[in-house]
């Protein structure tokens, strides 16, 4: 059986610990806005996160030309920010994975430990996507657009995953 990645937690820490983590994604998260804000254009209305699902070369290449230098800066250290950010949102995840599992035993209990890996999971996608997207806006390699999306893709559907879970596992009555 697949154990959770957090389950050596003793149980008494693993609720501070998640809304200390909480805490810190939800910051980080505010904190993104207003680097996202210069790179919200006609071609690229989401910003950094149209480029992440931009999939074709020419669409990630119209977002790119749609960027001025200071929206191209903004981006490069949210980019780079992001890193921060990622093991924090898969800490915050995997902890919510962890509790929700403790509150159900049996088969959600087994689908926690899946997600609590998922979580981490998502964070290495995040971090090769970023990887490809600093590679994107300093090297011009529009053509990995589609790898890119594939990340992205993968990586919000674990998020979303590890967010219902979650919420299920806290809504549903013991």
């Amino acid at each position: 059986m697949m154990r959770h990645p957090l389950e050596f937690l003793p149980p008494s820490v693993r609720k501070p610990l998640f809304w200390a983590f909480l805490a810190w994604t939800l910051i980080l998260l505010a904190l993104f806005q207003p680097l996202n804000r210069p790179l919200m254009t006609s071609a690229a209305p989401s910003g950094i996160i149209s480029l992440q699902l931009a999939w074709t070369p020419q669409n990630a290449q119209s977002m790119l030309d749609s960027w001025n230098e200071n929206a191209r800066l903004f981006a490069a250290f949210g980019l780079g920010f992001d890193y921060l950010f990622m093991p924090v949102y898969g800490l915050t995840l995997a902890l919510g994975a962890l509790l929700a599992a403790g509150r159900h035993p049996g088969w959600f209990a087994k689908l926690g430990a899946w997600t609590g890996w998922g979580a981490f999971l998502a964070a290495i996608l995040d971090g090769l996507e970023n990887l490809g997207q600093f590679h994107q806006l300093f090297n011009g390699r529009v053509e990995l657009a589609a790898i890119i999306g594939v990340f992205a893709t993968i990586k919000f559907s674990l998020i979303l995953t590890g967010i219902l879970y979650g919420l299920t596992g806290w809504l549903w009555k013991k």
